[in-house]
């Protein structure tokens, strides 16, 4: 029964979660008010869009992954609700609309590197997100949804630099006190990237944090023999 409560999230701790908990109110409050103030004169459209939860969750509890990183997040939501526009327009069937734009979502979103899960939220909002969003057109794209990313981005850099976290992540190397990493064999970039595509998998993880962990594995299993 415990494990039903571990956290899925390695190195994930409760004071991490009641973090981006707080990250989490912080930041869709004061995305929510700062859209206000630049949207105020455009009441037909939503002052912040749904898929900017989605956003919040990566930034604040995820702020190390590369889809929770600036670009992504503006770049993604944008790109995939310009597409979802497109679709949306494009097509009178709701249905073949919705699956074209999340998928081509995903496609440009990928080719951009900008992958950012929310983005297929914001395709499918494009879509379905009812007459005032329709009307809206591509502007759509910038507001609400452009603007919406860009304040949760400056308000999770801004929480992230009182919380410790590195936002936009940076891997930081650490030195051990009595082993310094630099007398253990260096992890070559090009065997990370080997092993991953002898997985076939894609793991939501930087190569150069991989690489960092491994240092820190080799640091620490050198100490407990030394010791």
């Amino acid at each position: 029964m415990r494990r039903l409560f571990t956290p899925i999230l390695a190195g994930a701790t409760f004071a991490d979660r009641a973090l981006a908990c707080v990250g989490g109110v912080i930041g869709i409050a004061l995305t929510s008010l700062l859209a206000w103030l630049v949207l105020r004169d455009l009441a037909a459209l939503a002052i912040i869009v749904a898929p900017m939860g989605a956003s919040a969750v990566l930034i604040f509890a995820v702020p190390a992954s590369p889809l929770a990183q600036p670009w992504p997040v503006i770049g993604g939501n944008t790109i995939s609700a310009l597409i979802g526009v497109f679709f949306a327009q494009t097509f009178a069937s709701p249905h073949l609309a919705a699956g074209l734009a999340v998928g081509f979502a995903i496609l440009a979103m990928s080719l951009s590197r900008c992958l950012h899960p929310p983005g297929g939220a914001a395709a499918l909002t494009a879509v379905i997100g009812g007459p005032a969003i329709t009307a809206a057109g591509y502007s759509f794209a910038l507001f609400p949804v452009a603007v919406n990313a860009i304040c949760l981005v400056i308000v999770g850099g801004a929480f992230h630099l009182v919380s410790g976290h590195s936002y936009p992540h940076k891997p930081k190397a650490i030195l051990g006190q009595r082993i310094v990493e630099r007398d253990l064999a260096p992890a070559h970039p090009e065997d990370i990237e080997a092993a991953l595509a002898d997985l076939g998998e894609t793991f939501d993880i930087s190569s150069d944090d991989l690489v960092l962990i491994l240092r820190r594995v080799d640091f620490h299993a050198a100490q407990r023999r030394n010791s």
